[in-house]
């Protein structure tokens, strides 16, 4: 067992030594709004992917915070004015965010059927009090957002167009030989909530699940039904299958 546990970890240390990104992924957050943060540890540099409605304002706070903490003072906000994205600091719930040093860099600005695309790029660190600081070792992110209820730039109250995504998972991103060596296996859905499945052409002898220590979460026999995770803690995971021919392959899998 012990030596097991000991291939398995280095295994794991192996993969995370190759991930040089980690991503939220796409995060779904109002009717029409998405947000997507990417984190590359080479240059230090945070990757911004957001969505909204063309012809309105819509913002994003984003940070360590809890459920109902949105627009609280001195929280690093991003929101669209109608010709660029501007970087601002919250005054408290109620008050309009003031603009501060930009030290986003716009790349694409896109429409497409009625929903803007907004692609900005920022070192994790700005050396600015008004910027949040990314941390690569983190594994999860705050996110909350609103939107004008109506087609209009000017910063106003946007009623029930607002909400919250906490402790969203901040994932280590397969590499082009990862992605080809996983080829044969795959979990979905991944984030996954309570349960997975394993797809694949093999024919699975075992599913063993290791938290991010290496040490064994969860061990399955039978992977032709969905696969019950629903004790987990939250956070990043590795599934390791091995089919019925001995092939064996480990799969990064983010519980909610």
């Amino acid at each position: 067992m012990k030596k097991t546990l000991l291939t398995v970890s280095l295994g794991l240390l192996a993969l995370v030594a190759q991930a040089q990104t980690k991503s939220t992924g796409t995060v779904n957050l109002l009717a029409g709004m998405t947000a997507k943060i990417d984190l590359n540890s080479t240059n230090s540099t945070a990757t911004l992917t957001l969505t909204g409605p063309s012809d309105r304002w819509f913002a994003l706070q984003f940070g360590s915070f809890g459920q109902g903490q949105g627009m609280e003072a001195g929280q690093d906000v991003v929101y669209y004015n109608g010709t660029t994205l501007i970087d601002a600091v919250h005054n408290g719930i109620g008050s309009a965010p003031t603009p501060d040093t930009n030290n986003w860099t716009v790349t694409s600005n896109t429409v497409a059927a009625g929903t803007r695309t907004i692609v900005a790029t920022r070192a994790f660190d700005t050396a600015s009090s008004s910027d949040y600081t990314f941390v690569y070792a983190n594994t999860s992110i705050d996110f909350a957002f609103s939107r004008m209820s109506s087609a209009s730039f000017a910063l106003a109250y946007h009623g029930a167009n607002r909400g919250y995504q906490i402790d969203v998972p901040l994932a280590p991103v397969l590499g082009v030989d990862e992605i080809e060596a996983a080829k044969k296996f795959a979990i979905y859905p991944n984030p996954s909530n309570n349960q997975f499945s394993i797809r694949t052409d093999e024919d699975v002898k075992s599913v063993v699940i290791y938290d991010a220590t290496g040490k064994q979460a969860a061990r399955f026999s039978n992977s032709k039904e969905m696969l019950d995770i629903s004790s987990l803690q939250s956070g990043l995971y590795f599934v390791e299958i091995q089919s019925t021919n001995n092939e064996t392959s480990i799969e990064r899998l983010v519980k909610k």
